[in-house]
């Protein structure tokens, strides 16, 4: 068995950490999709990102922080990109970019509307390959935006009317343009672009690879010069035309872009077209919808640079094919000057690349699982991998503006992120979703770095130290949330994060990281410390945080909920502080361990440095050694860990006793825990006396208190925390009682156990074994949360029963929705009223393997399997059942697919009834194409969230991000051999 480090792209990785003038990360799939409509590009008055940078508008208009592209590279600054642009004829613009709604123009919110997959990756990027479908027929932008208004106008319950709907696809109109990357070396790129025609008729397609300056230079700055940047061609043959870059400002230096008998080369400047927006005169002759211009105008306009220079230059390519017929382009973006750049190198290069990727993927899982489970995880890495963007924002500039005359409106310095002017972004950040959410989101890049720490532990540290660095972090210690309200309150799960991290390492590499927990963990303590300030109202231990990322979970919204006195004593925010407070205890132990473990080594070098004293300066030394030890005999990380034990408990105290105004948090009619609406008296119906309710909505919000749950080694706790952790304990549990008596904690040794038991250690929970069982009874139970695909965020209970508060006279309703939410609070394209969602079910998993592991077989639960029999199962088979059904949403399954029929199931495409021996996909509902059409239904999208009922994917299709963390399931399942 091949272990990661020694396949050939572990040996780039480890070449890439230990010498620092390795750059096999400097080129990679850096490039936005979508740049527009981003609150980056946004100069109106009223902060109106979506409509005051338009796709129609970006074709002509230079991006002042980043470019966006199909397919697109760039280096690690985003100097020099490189995507491709594709023209069919029948378009009235050449395909530069994907196209999807705005926020206002969908149905549910903003939403792509293309089909584009990421095929495969490889950490470094020395192998990349992608597929975009491009339509024969003209692209349908009109119907597309005005069928979603119409269904949005009359039907706020209807689904997303899908590019698929559209009928262009039919008979397989289509072109398939696969775009490959292989790495010769660090600055050596081998590009291979193979277009096929799907269709039964013959068809043209216009290939325009693309190279590009990031514009700089255009918006005052003197360090910013377009002439320290340029593109000439230094070769045209009928075989081989070349491209010379030059880019003196960034020290990139000459390279030399190698195009394989182009049919010409254009060129034009990335500047914006002023005259097209009456915005004056422009800058240059030639501008950056040029080359747009000439090819659909078939050479007439008059828009390209004859002298064969500029800023922004695509190789033109007119491919005649023939039905099924595919044709490939090659080109080289190199910093060698080349002779014979497609030399069976070139070819051999690709080879080894590709076998280098199957080499390493082998050894990130090297377990006998289905060919079709491994192709599942290995996409999923390699939409984690293609959805690095290079992500640049800098508030102070963007809030006063730059010296051009474009200025912001001086409205905007009292509009959004004004708080945040100390952020400077300018890193490659994980996204979410390259284009619905091409900007990094806190609470879900915590979850992108569990599989990144699979195949790129690097990665996955630095993303995590990246966000408590002080030009991320703000000055207070809130962390960044997204650029839309920096300030807006996410999960605080970075501690959780950084553990899995440091645990994973451990596990793979044989040793975690001891400096990256401690960096973290300081900077986190200061995020904890925001959090008790700000977020504790009522300085009671009941933790507000509005929406927390759940957007529309409760009856209200609960970010913006207006009347006045009133407040929320949230279950979730609560539960995420003691899940918290967990995270940083368990750390800080670790840490303790650390530092003790280190002075034992000291003492070992003071006893050996005092058998060797021979000279007064060694008693010295000794006498400095001796000052170590006693620093570190004494660790202030079991301070640490005291401090976060007594906050544990304070927590957990608030939390299982008494709420507000005489209101249980935890219902003890239901079982289940809810939150609380505070609020002036008469105001709120059904509200008691003293204006208090409880919302009875069974969602997620009940759920969330089983994620703080954490075990301390019996080993731990009696060898690293014995000086005062113990002493601590043995303090409260002498002199605060009270805090004990939820039966939520213990500490079994052989001391207070029978010597046939095991030592567990210190075990902690928010909640009590009894409790326990009571949740587990509704999250298990098919009628409520559990689906044949994993635990939904609202129980079904509310289909038959939706909940109903009345605030002053005005009717607020949650039901049960399985798919996308008819009503529009954060603008109906985020649903938790009943879909599936991978990172809190993967919270939930870890949870009850936390729970087995202390509880072992004290605890069994029945717990239906997907054929229907009820089990009696401990808590780790509990798990495997959840991950199985997870995981099979992206697997293939025989037998009749009941989604076909659903009116609910996902709209993409006609359907109709496959046999009973036809394979498919939940995640693809009744989509007829993606289910049976050979080129597409081994493409897998990683969505957002998942129907409650069949499984089918909803929301951003390419979500990877937490979704992501489906190869993290797939992988602990084929450990455990769960798919045999």
């Amino acid at each position: 068995m091949t272990s990661i480090q020694d396949t050939a792209e572990g040996k780039r990785l480890a070449e890439e950490r230990e010498n620092k003038k390795s750059k096999w990360k400097k080129w990679g799939p850096y490039v936005s999709d979508r740049q527009w409509g981003t609150v980056r590009e946004d100069y109106s008055p009223d902060g109106s990102a979506w409509d005051n940078f338009t796709h129609d508008q970006a074709r002509s208009r230079a991006y002042r922080w980043g470019e966006d592209g199909i397919a697109g590279i760039s280096d690690d600054h985003q100097n020099i990109c490189f995507a491709i642009g594709l023209w069919n004829e029948k378009d009235a613009i050449i395909k530069e970019r994907l196209y999807g709604l705005t926020g206002n123009e969908g149905n549910h919110g903003e939403d792509v509307k293309e089909y584009y997959f990421y095929t495969d990756n490889t950490p470094t990027h020395s192998y990349m390959s992608c597929l975009y479908k491009y339509p024969q027929a003209a692209f349908p932008y009109e119907q597309l935006v005005n069928e979603n208004r119409h269904r949005k106008s009359t039907n706020t319950a209807a689904p997303e009317y899908e590019l698929m709907d559209t009928g262009i696809f039919d008979d397989n109109r289509y072109f398939d343009v696969a775009i490959n990357y292989a790495k010769k070396s660090e600055e050596d790129i081998l590009i291979q672009i193979a277009v096929s025609n799907r269709g039964s008729e013959p068809a043209t397609l216009h290939l325009l690879p693309t190279l590009f300056f990031r514009n700089t230079w255009s918006w005052g700055y003197p360090d910013q010069n377009k002439a320290d940047k340029s593109l000439k061609t230094v070769k045209s043959d009928p075989n081989l035309s070349v491209i010379e870059v030059v880019c003196n400002s960034e020290q990139l230096g000459k390279r030399w872009l190698y195009c394989e008998g182009p049919k010409e080369i254009l060129y034009t400047e990335n500047e914006t077209n002023n005259k097209r927006f009456n915005w004056g005169e422009n800058t240059s002759a030639y501008v950056k919808d040029g080359i747009n211009d000439y090819i659909v105008s078939k050479g007439k306009a008059q828009t390209v640079n004859p002298n064969q220079v500029g800023t922004k230059a695509s190789a033109h390519y007119e491919l005649i094919l023939a039905p099924g017929e595919t044709k490939t382009v090659r080109l080289r973006l190199s910093q060698e000057n080349l002779d014979s750049p497609f030399s069976n190198e070139f070819d051999t290069t690709f080879t080894q690349r590709k076998n280098d990727a199957d080499e390493f993927y082998q050894a990130v899982c090297p377990y006998d699982i289905p060919d079709d489970v491994r192709a599942v995880q290995r996409q999923a890495f390699a939409g984690m991998l293609w959805s690095k963007q290079f992500y640049h924002y800098i508030v102070g500039d963007w809030l006063n503006g730059d010296p051009t005359p474009l200025k912001p409106p001086e409205s905007r310095k009292d509009g959004r992120n004004k708080a945040w002017t100390h952020l400077f972004n300018e890193d490659i950040i994980s996204m979410p979703d390259k284009w619905e959410y091409p900007w990094f989101a806190a609470w879900d890049l915590a979850f992108h770095t569990l599989p990144f720490a699979l195949i790129d532990i690097e990665f996955a540290k630095k993303q995590l130290y990246l966000f408590t660095r002080e030009w991320y972090m703000h000055p207070n210690g809130q962390m960044a949330a997204y650029e839309w309200n920096f300030g807006d309150v996410n999960p605080p799960v970075h501690a959780w994060a950084a553990w899995r991290v440091y645990k994973l390492e451990e596990k793979i590499y044989g040793q975690g990281d001891s400096n990256f927990l401690e960096d973290v963990f300081q900077k986190l303590s200061l995020y904890f410390t925001w959090w008790v300030n700000r977020k504790d109202a009522a300085g009671n231990n009941i933790f507000q945080g509005g929406f927390l990322g759940l957007d529309n979970i409760g009856v209200i919204d609960r970010s913006n909920f207006k009347l006045d006195g009133a407040s929320i004593e949230q279950s979730d925010g609560t539960s995420w502080m003691a899940m918290f407070c967990l995270n940083m205890l368990k750390i800080s132990s670790e840490l303790a361990k650390q530092d003790k473990d280190l002075s034992k080594t000291y003492e070992k070098l003071r006893q050996k440095y005092q058998e060797l004293v021979k000279e007064d300066a060694d008693q010295e030394l000794i006498a400095t050694y001796q000052t170590l030890v006693k620093k570190t005999g004494r660790s202030n990380y079991e301070d640490m860990a005291s401090k976060y034990f007594q906050h544990f408990l304070l927590i957990a105290d608030a939390m299982n006793k008494v709420g507000g105004n005489d209101i249980d948090i935890w219902d003890e009619e239901d079982k289940f825990y809810y939150d609380i609406l505070n609020s002036p008296k008469s105001q709120i119906a059904g509200a008691n006396s003293a204006g208090a309710l409880s919302m009875k909505v069974r969602s997620l919000v009940g759920l969330i208190p089983l994620f703080a749950v954490e075990t301390i080694d019996q080993d731990i706790v009696k060898d690293y925390l014995s000086l005062d952790f113990q002493e601590r304990m043995n303090w409260f549990v002498k002199n605060r009682p009270q805090l004990l008596n939820h039966q939520n904690i213990e500490l079994r040794s052989s001391e207070n156990k029978a010597e046939t038991d095991p030592e567990k250690g210190l075990y902690l929970s928010l909640v009590n074994k009894e409790r326990l069982q009571h949740i587990l009874s509704k999250m298990l139970d098919s009628t409520e949360f559990l689906s044949d695909y994993g635990i939904r965020g609202l129980s079904k209970y509310h289909k038959s029963h939706p909940y109903v508060l009345w605030v002053q006279g005005e009717e607020k309703r949650v039901e049960y929705e399985p798919a996308e939410s008819k009503y529009p609070m954060f603008g109906g394209n985020s649903n938790w009223r009943g879909p599936i969602w991978m990172p809190v079910n993967f919270l939930l998993i870890e949870s009850l393997q936390k729970f087995h592991a202390y509880w072992g077989d004290d605890i069994k639960v029945k717990c239906p399997t997907t054929t229907g029999e009820i089990k009696e199962m401990n808590l780790e088979e509990v798990s495997i059942e959840l991950s199985k059904r997870l995981t099979s949403i992206f697997l293939k399954k025989s037998g009749p697919n009941p989604s076909e029929s659903s009116s609910e199931s996902s709209s993409e495409g006609s359907s109709s009834k496959p046999s009973s021996t036809e394979p498919w996909r939940p995640v693809y509902g009744g989509s007829d194409k993606f289910q049976k059409d050979p080129y597409w239904r081994d493409l897998i999208l990683f969505y957002e969230y998942f129907h409650g009922d069949n499984g089918a994917g909803i929301g951003a299709s390419h979500q990877t991000g937490w979704t992501g963390v489906v190869a993290n399931l797939i992988q602990d399942l084929a450990e455990k051999s769960a798919f045999k």
